[in-house]
């Protein structure tokens, strides 16, 4: 048989003969596509097509995290033994209906997995539906639209960019334009400008960007093709083809001449194989160096034929011949020639929206992928917009993500009330003023809540409206992005507080009835409206649901380089009674029948596939009701998170502040809230007070402390010295004694005094208390309270108190009100009697030595008394036993005062 390969002139990925550019196949046929054009960060156009992952796009295998071990059950080389009772086992708990849930929630679990793949190929496809879902520009002069709506029967785009025609452009019929799964596709072709010719070729690409590019030399494509073929086929391997029996007539002619016999009498008796092949390489002319790429063993057996053995040296060189798409490039033209030749068919800036004809009539839609929206304002409908800036107005990332931090001091904030005055501050006053603030203060990682847009400005942001868009009241998405790389840029995590529990059932804008019908993206009936709140909940089992939640996390790190995500308000989702009901910590009321296991198998996926893409990612798990494995790995049955927020011990701190007087606070009960749920401890965010005690008709510490003027405050006692004091304490003793990490809300490092008011008509939509008076910087208290904060974040910088182990509490005395532990190498000592001063109070130490007073909180820089002499600032142990321990301190402990000392020198005996 003859060694060359037949191959048609024409390259093999063009079709054979011009027609209109191809459609890409829809998101639902298990073929993974990458949309054409310039990536939103200025990134090179990439190819329309792929069917696989190149090597350089696979995820990389999960790195070792620094306290939790890898959370993703996806297939790598060094996989985790699958337990799904795994963390169950470890921890020592036996529940049989528990056990018993896990195992069911694993193997539907598996079952999820699968329809994900068997729709988008893997995790990645899977959460990657913002790459040709929403509004992209192709990069043959086109822009292309997709949204998926099973329920409608007729779609087009309607904005500036059409007169708002509801018939101009619109989905074609067939299933290039209409899948079985709803999804909808539209072309928008660029406009030829008056007296421009359309392109010779219609595979003719542009670079967006890009003033010039390797087309703009008028290369010919005839000659261009020919280049390629001459550059890659060797000479007798390629040739043009006429008709489909062109090879069949040249290996005929090869075999038997120009003559050849023409029946099968005419043929008669052939010859065998091994005599016609060595017949064929005789009339070769082979020479000496040069052989056929493949050998024919024949040693007249049966099937002999198919013994053939390849010649490794052709065989090399044709694996090494790359496919001549560099070549390909050379035909693109650059940004200048487009704009001379065509119209933008949707310009930078245009106003839009969906149309769509349901069985309940026409409806306009803002469409669910849009990355920028003006909600409904002053009267107006709401819209998208279209986002494509030039080149030179782009945003150009200048930092590189921080590393992760050993521990996390994490800075609640949000943007609308983050100034002075009287109104909703933007993302560059935020980045120009508040961020320098961050990093002097001691954070090294910012948590953003209400930067997703929302339509109602007094829902704080958790009312989401358009999951894909940054809120315009701020600014554009360009002001986000450089709001996070300058975060970057000052070494400072961006965290965001994702809300996938629910969603707001604003139909104009949002989401509900998206299509018409009511069961598009979320549950019917009653389960698909929150109890309490008037939201949508999401319909978790649906696999387009998944692919449109897990994009969305995907989204926000690809195209806004966020560090981690918060996610709100879990049990909302978690539980079909939305969280409101009475939790006592029996297990049954983690696996009845009011817990929503879809939703627990979202939130699996979701960390699954964080942290199998983003190695580095954070996800913090916002849960009220202690449910069991938040931070366990997923393949030991746990959800996968990496850490938890405890609430409960912000809700201590509030209740012993309004109810109980200072002098009948319980040191025992402090501890045990401050050490409870053992099983989840090793990963838990703690906080004094977060946004939720200024909120929603709360009120901050500070305002309770320094406003409050009853019966609990001795009339000799100074209101001021007091709030001060027991602010500082609380704060210390929640940041030091068992969290893994530690969140402060916008000024509270600093006291700020007042409660936050959104704009409602209860108030007369008044901005007054909706922002935060950096001037009280300027007055001693507050001044005082942030110098003392500053100082413990330095402490926690250069000792890892946050990523040391569990304290270890050896002194506890209600009647004294007195605590003491040690945790990491230092020794913590608070004294909450409000009246009491202890000249010399005996504390326990395990090392004899000398110990150095490092923080003390009645320090008169702090805005306390000062009553420590510099001579007592160094304390030698005696061998007094104490508290269970051989050495003991004597230690001077004014009254509401906390200590923070350090072994500097040990001494032995």
């Amino acid at each position: 048989m003859p060694s060359s390969v037949f191959i048609s002139s024409t390259p093999s990925f063009l079709p054979p003969n011009p027609r209109p550019a191809p459609f890409p196949a829809l998101p639902t046929l298990g073929v993974n596509l990458t949309r054409g054009g310039v990536g939103r960060s200025g990134s090179p156009p990439r190819r329309t097509w792929k069917c696989c992952s190149s090597p350089e796009e696979k995820p990389s295998s999960l790195q070792q995290r620094q306290k939790n071990p890898p959370r993703s059950s996806s297939s790598r080389k060094s996989e985790p033994e699958i337990d799904p009772v795994g963390f169950l086992s470890r921890f020592g708990i036996s529940h049989r209906a528990f056990a018993q849930f896990l195992r069911d929630r694993y193997k539907a679990l598996k079952d999820r997995r699968f329809d994900l793949y068997s729709r988008f190929i893997d995790m990645r496809d899977s959460a990657s539906g913002y790459e040709i879902l929403g509004m992209h520009r192709h990069r043959q002069h086109r822009v292309d639209f997709m949204e998926w709506a099973p329920g409608a029967r007729y779609c087009s785009l309607v904005g500036d960019f059409n007169g708002w025609s509801p018939v101009e452009n619109s989905a074609r019929e067939g299933h290039l334009g209409h899948d079985d799964f709803g999804y909808w596709f539209i072309i928008l072709e660029d406009k030829l400008r008056d007296g421009e010719e359309p392109d010779e070729y219609y595979f003719q690409e542009y670079n967006y960007v890009d003033e010039y590019d390797k087309g703009d030399n008028n290369i010919n494509a005839e000659e261009l093709l020919k280049k390629m073929n001459d550059d890659y086929w060797e000479p007798g391997e390629v040739w043009s083809r006429k008709s489909r029996m062109e090879m069949v007539a040249k290996l005929y002619e090869q075999m038997f001449g120009p003559n050849g016999p023409q029946t099968e009498e005419e043929l008669g008796q052939l010859q065998d194989a091994e005599t016609r092949y060595n017949q064929w390489r005789r009339a070769s002319n082979f020479g000496p160096n040069d052989h056929p790429r493949f050998e024919v063993i024949d040693k007249g057996n049966k099937f002999d034929v198919f013994s053939v053995i390849g010649d490794p040296v052709s065989t090399a060189k044709f694996k090494a011949k790359k496919p001549p798409l560099d070549y390909w490039v050379e035909m693109r033209k650059g940004r200048r020639a487009w704009l001379k030749k065509y119209i933008p068919a949707i310009p930078h800036g245009s106003r839009y929206r969906v149309y769509f004809n349901t069985p309940e009539g026409a409806l306009e839609r803002v469409p669910a992928w849009a990355t920028y929206v003006q909600p409904e304002a002053d009267g107006k409908e709401a819209y998208a917009v279209h986002w494509e800036p030039p080149p030179e107005d782009m945003y150009n990332w200048r930092y590189k993500k921080p590393k992760l931090p050993k521990s996390l001091r994490i800075y609640e904030c949000h943007v609308g009330i983050s100034g002075s005055e009287p109104k909703i501050s933007s993302f560059n006053e935020f980045t120009s003023k508040v961020l320098p603030h961050v990093k002097s203060a001691g954070y090294n990682a910012i948590q953003l809540f209400g930067v997703v847009e929302h339509k109602d400005y007094s829902s704080v942001g958790y009312k989401v409206t358009n999951f894909f868009a940054v809120s315009s009241r701020f600014g554009t998405p360009d002001d986000f992005k450089k709001l996070v790389d300058e975060a970057h840029g000052l070494g400072i995590l961006v965290f965001l507080d994702i809300v996938h529990s629910y969603a707001s059932a604003d139909e104009s804008v949002g989401l509900s009835l998206f299509d018409g019908s009511n069961d598009c993206y979320f549950q019917t009936g009653k389960r698909g409206h929150h109890k309490y709140w008037g939201t949508r909940m999401f319909k978790y089992g649906d696999v387009d649901v998944l692919h449109f939640l897990l994009s969305n996390l995907k989204w926000w790190i690809a195209e806004y380089h966020i560090d981690g995500f918060q996610f709100h308000s879990l049990p909302s989702m978690m539980y079909t009674h939305n969280g409101f009901s009475t939790f006592t910590g029996d297990m049954d009321e983690y696996c009845n029948q009011y817990v929503d296991k879809d939703a627990l198998i979202y939130l699996t996926l979701a960390n699954e596939m964080l942290h199998e893409l983003y190695p580095d990612i954070i996800t913090i798990a916002e849960d009220a009701t202690f449910y069991p494995g938040l931070c366990e790995p997923t393949t030991q049955g746990g959800l996968g998170f990496d850490y938890w927020v405890n609430s409960s011990v912000s809700e201590m701190w509030l209740w012993l502040l309004e109810n109980v007087p200072d002098q009948e606070w319980s040191m025992n009960k402090i501890v045990s809230v401050l050490l409870s749920n053992q099983l989840n401890r090793h990963n838990m965010l703690l906080y004094a007070e977060n946004h939720n005690q200024s909120i929603s008709g709360g009120r901050s510490f500070a305002e309770i402390l320094f406003r409050k003027t009853d019966e609990h405050i001795s009339g000799s006692d100074n209101l001021l010295f007091r709030g001060s004091a027991l602010h500082k304490m609380i704060k210390l003793l929640t940041f030091t004694m068992s969290g893994s990490a530690f969140i402060n809300f916008m000024g509270n490092e600093f006291g700020h005094p007042n409660r936050i008011e959104f704009p409602l008509a209860s108030n007369k939509y008044s901005f007054a208390l909706a922002n935060r008076q950096w001037d009280l910087l300027m007055t001693d208290l507050h001044k005082q309270l942030l110098n003392f904060d500053k100082d413990m974040m330095r402490i926690d910088e250069s000792h890892n108190i946050l990523s040391s182990g569990p304290p270890n509490v050896h002194h506890i005395s209600d009647s004294n009100m007195i605590i003491s532990y040690k945790r990491g190498q230092l020794l913590f000592v608070f004294n909450f009697h409000p009246t009491t001063c202890y000249k010399t109070y005996t504390i326990g130490v395990e090392e004899a030595g000398e110990y150095q007073l490092i923080l003390d909180t009645d320090e008169a820089s702090y805005g306390g008394h000062g009553l420590l002499r510099g001579d007592q600032y160094l304390q030698r142990t005696s061998t007094k036993r104490a508290d269970g321990f051989r050495n003991s301190l004597e230690v001077v402990l004014p009254g509401r005062s906390a200590q923070v000392y350090k072994l500097t020198r040990i001494l032995t005996t």
